[in-house]
Order: structure tokens, then sequence, then C-alpha cells
């Protein structure tokens, strides 16, 4: 896609999406890229290096139409790895306009059966992540006067699922801590909202047995499960000047599974 000739939303802007090797964070890293951000693209180190080649190809994807962006390896439960990606992307382009707090794991089980590990890595990642990312990246926004901050809850965090108390608690938690941050960071010139996605079509969901999924599927009223892309342009909305009085909200994308 050659940004030619167009108007970019994203100009002079820089952005951070952490977990952006596949799935939702590729498209949004990916996206952001196609509106004219400089784009920081998050993965975590794995024994095969899986996650470095998919970040790279998001990398080279984002090079093809002449967008700029680095990759950053970090484990966003280390507070001290998270600054330090903060302050890698910032030494690199001078500031960080927008975050995308996206990684996220499951570890699931019924509750009484699971483990106080498989808790701790999922409230880990999923919002202490959210913490470790938020906190450098804001303190950034706040002497600049301007910050997009779009965290990546779920529906589960809005009306729980059986097997997913840790990844339920951590988007509830999102939530709460989104409307928190758009509370301290609006006079700042920072907004701060949260997605709620609903089953969107990535590989954590594609490996569900169809079985499984379609008992799904017929609980949505649109009558299919969303795309990638579709997340990427809701995040899209929220940081760019359109939803510049927006703040503090939870944004659902979910096709009407859960009103």
């Amino acid at each position: 896609m050659s940004k030619e000739g167009l108007e970019l939303r994203l100009s002079d802007r820089v952005a951070l999406v952490t977990g952006a090797s596949r799935g939702i964070g590729r498209a949004t890293a990916i996206r952001l890229a196609e509106e004219g951000a400089k784009v920081g693209v998050n993965y975590v180190s794995d024994p095969d290096g899986k996650n470095l080649a998919d970040a790279q190809s998001v990398a080279d994807e984002i090079a093809g139409f002449g967008g700029e962006c680095m990759l950053l390896q970090a484990d966003v439960s280390s507070l001290e790895e998270a600054e330090k990606m903060v302050s890698d992307l910032v030494g690199k382009f001078g500031k960080i306009d927008i975050l995308v707090n996206n990684a996220g794991i499951v570890r699931d089980s019924a509750f009484r059966n699971m483990s106080r590990e498989a808790w701790d890595l999922v409230i880990g990642v999923n919002l202490t992540g959210v913490f470790n990312c938020t906190k450098p990246a804001m303190e950034h926004m706040r002497n600049a006067g301007y910050g997009r901050i779009v965290s990546i809850s779920s529906v589960t965090g809005q009306m729980g699922n059986f097997g997913q108390a840790n990844y339920a608690a951590a988007k509830a938690g999102i939530i709460g801590l989104t409307k928190t941050l758009a509370r301290e960071g609006g006079r700042k010139g920072i907004t701060v909202n949260a997605i709620a996605p609903g089953y969107i079509m990535t590989d954590m969901l594609s490996s569900i047995p169809a079985d499984k999924l379609e008992p799904a599927k017929d609980m949505i009223p649109l009558g299919r499960f969303g795309a990638p892309e579709e997340l990427a342009n809701a995040v899209l909305f929220l940081v760019s000047d359109e939803a510049s009085y927006v703040s503090g909200q939870v944004l659902a994308v979910n096709g009407g599974f859960y009103m």
C-alpha cells in the first residue's frame, strides 16, 4: 500500500504496540504505520525464535509500504524490560505519543484446578504488563502534554467465562485501570481508553475445534467472528484526532455478542 497522495492521520506520531508479532497486535502495528506513525513492534523472545521471525515479518511489511518501525524485544511482565523498551523507542524516535497495550496470554482451567503459577503468569502479563508499560510511557506523555493510550481488554473481562478466572480478572482490571488513568491523565492532554474484543480470528481462536466454536458463532448477532484488522481500525480511531474527546471508555468490538 503506497502512502503517496494520502492524507495520513498519524503523521509525525510515534507508537508502541505490545505483543505485535501476530494477531491483533500485528494488525494494529501495520495499520498505525499505514497512517504514518513510526511504530515500536514489541515481541517476547522464545526458544525457537518464532516470535522474532513473526515480528520481523511485521517490520518487513511496514518497510514494504515505506513505513518506519523498530523491533523491541521485552517481556512486559518485567518492569525493568518495559522501561528499557520505552526508553529505547524514545531514544530512536525522540518521543512516544501512542501506547497500545495488547500483549496477553492465557492459562485456562476451572478455578478449583487453577494453580497459583497459572494465576500469576496471566495477571503478570495481562494486567501488570499494562502497568509496567504505561508507567514510563505516560511520564513522557505528561511532559509532552499529549498522549493516547489504548489497552486491549476482553468481553471476558465484562461478563466472565468458565475456566478463565485469571484472564477475566486481568481484563476486568484493565477496565478499572483505564478509567482511573483517564481521570489522572486528562488535564495533561492524555486520553486513555480500552477495547473489549469478542471472538476474533487469531491463532488462539483458530486452535479451538470447529464444533466448539460454532455454538459461539450462533450467539453473535452479526453471525461471524471478527478479524484482527477490525480491531486495528478501532484502535486507529481511538488514537486519532477524531477521538480527541473520547476518554475513559470501553469500546466493545464483538459483533453484538455482549451488549
